[in-house]
């Protein structure tokens, strides 16, 4: 009976999951995940990021990375028969980068599977900490990638104007501010390609869904774009991990993890971003349903059979494990605008929740922009929290404020999909709240589906690594077959819009949106 094991390493958290797939026999036969602050006090992260004195800059530990993997894959290995584990595939936090020296790939290669993987890895690293999505530091070097290329060609191109936070921008920092240690970078990873090389012990490749996060890949062609590479460092090709298609064979399994976990020689599939595994995990492998993940950040996302740009040059076109391409908006105060609320309020989630249940809809007209740090979407560098209309000292009121802000600015920020979803699937920490869940189906005027897998990137990787895996073995499999019972949208999990409701909404979000743009306008 063949195992598949998809691992997710997010911004605060390790997560595996073993499924299995034999036949009509199809099941999710473990799950576990490994909170870094928590499991890994000695790194010093909050939130799953190293504490910093400029709010505009996030950076995390790649030696917290490897310990965590290291130790999740000993989780694993004592809780399923993993001599039953055929494949392996992973999705990570999207934009984060890692930079190996040369004694770094030397590393990679003779790992001793009698010591820990990050006290091996210890003087590997070209840069310690490793810039994440959440980093907002690199407005100039977006300014200097613009002025050699421009918006527009830049988001025709890549599918994403220059972001802060993307890949691009952080290493043309990085080249600027420290040349010398740029110049002794052997390699510059992703994530993801950072995860599938500790596990094969050697250089793995990247996927166009995660290559696309980065500023620096044609979204056609599926290869770095050279007028991206040269705006951004010089010899920056060099440094960069191939591209190869999503279903494609990272390499073997290292001895390391054998040895010292007892894994077979499984294959190791290309890893991907979070997003795009998450699209699998959640089922989307045609274009007509969005998925609305909320996690750290919330996101907006689906299948698109062509990669429409976003004129506002807001939202991002990614690859897609499938081969086509995904649209996504997201939102950088998702959870944590929700937790500040919370904390502010001294309420519990329970409290929490009762505060929407307690409160019109349409909050007698009070509104919130909740940009406790840095927004994405809209572009916000300054934080700053805004209201109108709104005491702040009313806590159910500003738990709906909270919420209905980050509702209506999905609705706003995610029409240019050109996507009119009946079905909105409905993932990550916060999908277990029923309360906003209908607060979504509302505003958007459309069924909401809980998925039952709340580690919706992790069903993905795993699902990833059965589709790559069967489609060797031949027949062909298609995507349908694979995720067929993981991925359901349960109607004993369905949300309808009220009709009464939704017209609030259809009338309160113009409001809205004059309110945001008034905020952001210089």
């Amino acid at each position: 009976m063949p195992f598949y094991l998809g691992l997710d390493a997010s911004t605060q958290s390790l997560t595996a999951l073993v499924i299995e797939i034999a036949g009509d026999r199809r099941r999710i036969v473990f799950e576990s995940s490994l909170n870094f602050d928590e499991a890994l006090p000695a790194y010093g992260t909050r939130h799953g990021v190293l504490p910093a004195s400029d709010p505009s800059v996030a950076t995390s530990s790649p030696l917290m990375w490897a310990a965590a993997l290291d130790r999740m894959m000993g989780v694993v290995a004592a809780g399923v028969e993993v001599r039953q584990i055929a494949a392996i595939s992973g999705s990570a936090q999207q934009h984060g980068s890692v930079y190996l020296s040369q004694q770094g790939s030397r590393v990679l290669a003779s790992l001793d599977p009698t010591r820990p993987l990050a006290e091996q890895l210890s003087r590997s690293f070209s840069r310690e900490a490793s810039p994440i999505w959440m980093d907002s530091s690199t407005a100039a070097e977006c300014a200097e990638i613009t002025s050699a290329i421009g918006d527009a060609a830049m988001a025709a191109r890549t599918g994403s104007r220059a972001f802060e936070r993307f890949t691009g921008p952080q290493i043309r920092r990085f080249f600027k501010d420290s040349p010398v240690a740029y110049a002794a970078t052997a390699r510059i990873d992703l994530v993801s390609s950072f995860h599938a090389s500790l596990l094969i012990g050697g250089h793995a490749a990247v996927d166009p869904g995660d290559a696309s996060g980065m500023n620096l890949m044609d979204l056609r062609a599926n290869r770095w774009w050279p007028d991206a590479l040269d705006a951004t460092a010089p010899g920056l090709g060099a440094k960069l991990p191939p591209i190869v298609a999503s279903s494609s064979v990272a390499g073997t399994l290292a001895p390391y993890w054998q040895r010292r976990h007892g894994f077979p020689p499984a294959a190791v599939i290309t890893w991907s971003g979070d997003n795009p595994s998450s699209l699998i995990g959640l089922g989307l492998v045609r274009e007509g349903p969005l998925a609305i993940s909320l996690g750290t950040s919330d996101t907006v996302f689906g299948l698109m059979n062509v990669p429409r740009v976003d004129p506002t040059a807001t939202g991002h076109v990614f690859g897609a494990p499938t081969g086509a391409f995904m649209g996504l908006t997201c939102f950088r105060n998702g959870s944590l605008a929700r937790e500040r609320i919370r904390d502010e309020h001294g309420l519990s989630w329970s409290g929490f929740s009762r505060a929407l249940d307690q409160t019109p809809v349409g909050n007698d007209g009070g509104l919130m922009l909740p940009w406790f740090g840095p927004e994405i979407t809209p572009r916000v560098l300054e934080p700053g929290v805004r209201r109108l209309d709104l005491p702040s000292g009313d806590a159910a009121r500003n738990v709906r404020a909270v919420v209905e802000a980050q509702c209506m600015s999905m609705a706003i920020h995610s029409r240019w999909m050109g996507v009119a979803a009946a079905v909105i699937y409905a993932t990550g920490g916060a999908s277990g709240n029923a309360q906003i869940l209908q607060v979504i189906a509302d505003v958007f005027g459309a069924d909401v589906c809980r998925q039952p897998v709340a580690n919706s990137a992790a069903l993905g990787a795993a699902l990833r690594a059965a589709h790559a895996a069967l489609n060797a073995a031949g027949p062909a499999a298609e995507w349908e077959a694979v995720i067929a019972d993981f991925s359901d949208g349960s109607a004993r999990a369905r949300l309808h819009p009220r009709r009464d409701h939704h017209a609030i909404y259809r009338e309160l979000i113009p409001r809205y949106a004059a309110f945001e743009a008034a905020a952001i306008t210089p």
